[in-house]
């Protein structure tokens, strides 16, 4: 499905914000734009993707409360 799922944590509606404007303009300089996007920064989480890359950008009680990285438990992490 995707190549990479990175999965970062904001701290507020207003850094979730920033976290999503930042992915997507250093995306766009190396000339990929996001194929969807979902979520708002109010609800706790939004996600981007990007085909090759899918980025989820949650607060840290949504992170905790839906723990996404269980879903790839056998795969290989970077840090």
């Amino acid at each position: 499905m995707t190549d990479f799922y990175i999965v970062v944590t904001g701290n507020s509606p207003p850094h979730l914000r920033a976290l999503s404007e930042g992915a997507r303009l250093a995306m766009k300089e190396r000339g990929v734009v996001p194929h969807g996007a979902s979520g708002v920064p109010e609800s706790g989480w939004m996600a981007l993707d990007f085909v090759d890359v899918i980025i989820h950008i949650f607060e840290k009680k949504a992170r905790e409360y839906y723990a996404i990285e269980d879903l790839w438990q056998g795969c290989p992490r970077v840090e």
